[in-house]
């Protein structure tokens, strides 16, 4: 994981397309949330398309005003990996454990997200306040035991059936 965050930092956080979207996510995985925003607003920076709005730097990363990334001509893939890298910083399912805000920046101090997709199957809902979670629920097809990671705090439950 060092490495990897090295490689991050010599190549930097501006970047565009695909490449944007696999930062936040690795960043996400470094439970770096705070990084992995700062790419997100980066990915999401408005971007002119009229020639007479257009300024130094207007083709180079952001969205337009449809909101598909600008790697011009246009990345799709750029949009739907920012939104596995939000969800990943709001859930991680892996190690046989499902790790609820492990990547939640600060100015994300308050939210609720529902239907994650965690592996194994389970569906996870979340509310959290002052980047705390307060309510969650995991439910799957048949009730089991799940082991999960709240508030830095480890510990098995059963699932809800869906």
């Amino acid at each position: 994981m060092k490495a990897a965050r090295v490689t991050l930092e010599h190549r930097g956080l501006a970047s565009t397309g695909w490449s944007t979207a696999w930062k936040i996510s690795y960043l996400a995985r470094m439970r770096d949330g705070e990084t992995a925003n700062r790419i997100l607003q980066y990915l999401l920076n408005f971007r002119p398309i009229r020639k007479e709005d257009q300024g130094e730097g207007a083709n180079s990363g952001g969205v337009y005003p449809n909101l598909f990334s600008i790697c011009p001509p246009m990345q799709i893939d750029a949009n739907f990996g920012a939104t596995a890298g939000i969800a990943e910083m709001l859930l991680q399912s892996y190690a046989a454990e499902l790790h609820l805000l492990p990547a939640i920046p600060k100015s994300w101090s308050s939210g609720e997200v529902k239907g994650l997709r965690a592996r194994g199957g389970f569906v996870v809902d979340i509310t959290w306040k002052d980047g705390k979670v307060t309510n969650y629920r995991i439910a799957s097809p048949e009730p089991r035991e799940v082991r999960i990671r709240v508030n830095a705090e480890a510990k098995t439950i059963q699932s809800e059936k869906l």
